[in-house]
């Protein structure tokens, strides 16, 4: 793909041309959402952590656009309570990784390649994909939104982690704010990472729908931070999950809605 930036964001913005199949984590073992292209082998795969008190639900449309576009997303629905264990949810998406390489998905015409596997997330989900990170050689390309800390931190975690990351922070978070929780992650990384800030996005910005947690934590669901999201990640994990050239442009480039830090 040789296109300009914008022309990039916009593709990547949009859904991919795979068609995509919804299926249940329940059945193989553990609560959740796996969305996967009706068909492919040798797939790459993410494993997504939800944000505090967050149902997967409010992330579906993402895991949907990544599936669209050729990469099995699948997100565990463990560790609601409003005191999560984040160890316990970084060994939930290390089963959410088992399953993915190990299940014959869909219809038995879906399997994942071992060596193409990522991990993602927003907030308190974040740092879990970060603390899994670090201890499990399997994963090549870890993204994050608006990440916050965790205990123990992430940021100590994340200076143990030689793959490529991509961080959106949040601009107006007021939950995770930049400088206290993304700034110190992505400096602490010891392999590639870039920071990005979305200026006009809130702690909450990077999910979709309405939820109850609303009254408790700062800002709601924002399309267009969430349309950011989608093509940075789909570019993202295209690139260093699946060796697809031509999208260095985007991945660099200064986006109106993104500030590279």
């Amino acid at each position: 793909m040789m296109s300009s930036p914008k022309r990039q964001f916009t593709q990547l913005g949009q859904p991919g041309p795979h068609s995509v199949a919804r299926g249940n984590l329940a059945l193989v073992g553990i609560p959740g959402y796996v969305f996967t292209p009706v068909e492919g082998t040798g797939l790459p795969a993410v494993a997504f952590g939800h944000g505090l008190l967050q149902p997967p639900a409010r992330y579906a449309g993402l895991l949907r656009h990544l599936a669209s576009w050729g990469i099995v997303a699948a997100c565990p629905a463990t560790q609601r309570s409003p005191l999560p264990s984040h160890r316990m949810y970084a060994a939930d998406l290390r089963v959410t990784l088992d399953i993915c390489t190990d299940v014959r998905l869909g219809e038995g015409e879906i399997s994942v390649d071992p060596k193409k596997l990522g991990l993602a997330g927003h907030s308190m989900g974040a740092a879990a994909a970060v603390l899994l990170a670090a201890e499990d050689p399997r994963v090549r390309a870890v993204a994050t939104l608006a990440i916050a800390e965790s205990l123990p931190s992430a940021a100590d975690f994340a200076a143990r982690c030689t793959m490529p990351s991509l961080h959106i922070a949040a601009g107006e978070d007021l939950i995770a704010p930049t400088t206290a929780h993304a700034t110190p992650i992505a400096k602490a990384w010891a392999g590639p990472a870039q920071l990005r800030t979305a200026p006009k996005a809130s702690h909450l910005a990077f999910t979709e729908g309405r939820h109850w947690t609303e009254l408790l934590l700062h800002g709601k669901a924002n399309h267009k931070s969430m349309r950011t999201a989608k093509a940075l990640l789909t570019a993202f994990f295209l690139k260093h999950l699946t060796g697809a050239s031509g999208y260095d442009a985007l991945l660099d480039a200064e986006l109106k809605g993104a500030d590279l830090a």
